[in-house]
């Protein structure tokens, strides 16, 4: 199962779990149904109306001749905010699964949007992601990357500029390093970029580009002739 078809799945229904095993090495996932479930909870909880029963007088005996028919009645409120909070849902899950997205004036800013809405990504670690799980993440038809590029402790499949792509982190000298392929953005020149507490430049590689992002402390020279000779572009 991949991420597409597990957010279908959990989209459709906040509990299902038939994705563990997707789960375990997905983080972005975990996130994803956290959201679901508590989505899923504030709907259950705005529906749990607690309406007392109506206190009927007794009414006496009436001729049916004599009784006029009433227009329908009106939905009752409860019954509105039922609706209401089905459309809400429909909407949140269409504009999460099919939605266009925001609109970025920049790579550079779309980039830094990405890390923000990632940054479990960017844990200190040593533990390295399989080799099972980097294949999956960078494809043979993507690139061809070794290990030389450092210890790389964290790889997903994003989607950037309407491409999905290798998003990884690597272990640099100062903390965690972002590394994102971009085969398909081919830049002429090397362009920085700085965000909050963060500094980041994309490279020109080939025909593409591979955008590196970490502590201002870091040290990018070692870390920018590592990455380039581990990467190779399959086109």
């Amino acid at each position: 199962m991949n991420c597409e078809q597990y957010r279908e799945s959990i989209a459709a229904d906040p509990s299902f779990d038939g994705g563990a095993g997707h789960l375990s090495e997905c983080e972005a996932c975990q996130a994803y149904r956290r959201e679901m479930l508590e989505l899923d909870r504030l709907i259950g909880k705005a529906l749990a109306i607690d309406v007392p029963e109506p206190d009927v007088p007794e009414l006496p005996d009436i001729e049916a001749d004599n009784v006029a028919a009433l227009p329908q009645r009106r939905r009752t409120s409860t019954t509105l905010l039922a609706m209401a909070a089905s459309v809400l849902l429909a909407a949140f899950i269409g504009m999460r699964m099919f939605g266009p997205g925001p609109e970025y004036s920049s790579l550079s800013e779309e980039l830094l949007a990405h890390l923000d809405h990632e940054p479990y990504a960017m844990i200190v670690t040593d533990v390295p992601v399989s080799d099972a799980r980097l294949a999956s993440v960078v494809p043979d038809d993507v690139a061809r990357m070794d290990h030389g590029a450092g210890l790389i402790t964290y790889a997903q499949s994003c989607n950037i500029n309407g491409n999905e792509v290798p998003h990884l982190v690597i272990q640099g000298e100062r903390g965690p390093v972002t590394l994102i392929l971009l085969p398909d953005e081919k830049i002429s020149a090397p362009q920085a970029i700085d965000g909050d507490n963060i500094k980041g430049v994309v490279l020109p590689v080939g025909n593409g580009s591979i955008a590196l992002f970490g502590s201002p402390e870091e040290k990018f020279e070692r870390i920018e002739k590592r990455v380039l000779d581990s990467v190779t572009w399959s086109t």
